[in-house]
Formats: C-alpha cells, sequence, structure tokens
C-alpha cells in the first residue's frame, strides 16, 4: 500500500515555498507546516475560505516584512 501524501494541496503556488526555495525563509516553515500537511497553517486556514491573504503571511500567521 502507498504511503498517503501529506504536502498540502496548495503547495505548489504557495509563496512561503517560493521563499525557502530563494533562500528568503528557512526550511523549517515547509517542513513543519506544508510537508505534513499541518491544518494549523494560517495560510491553510484562510486559502480554505477563500479569504485574502498577503504573500508575506508566515503559516504561524506572522507577517514577515521583508519578504517580497
Amino acid at each position: 500500500m502507498k504511503p498517503k501524501d501529506k504536502t498540502c494541496k496548495w503547495y505548489q503556488g504557495c509563496p512561503i515555498k517560493l521563499f525557502v526555495e530563494s533562500g528568503k525563509l528557512d526550511k523549517k516553515w515547509v517542513e513543519d507546516y506544508c510537508l505534513i500537511g499541518n491544518k494549523d497553517c494560517v495560510r491553510y486556514q484562510l486559502e480554505e475560505n477563500g479569504k485574502y491573504h498577503p504573500d508575506n503571511l508566515l503559516p504561524n500567521g506572522d507577517i514577515k516584512n521583508d519578504l517580497s
């Protein structure tokens, strides 16, 4: 039986992924939220509810002003 993929369904288009890949954020963000299906991610919750959220909103709800 194939293990279930726990990667967030929004991961491929998420700015957090791009910020990590470009070295602007530590990889812990995707490890602690994106790749384990962490539903506590504020970005995930807002996306699921169709609510606006800025690209620099971190998964824990903090805004990181130096991201662009």
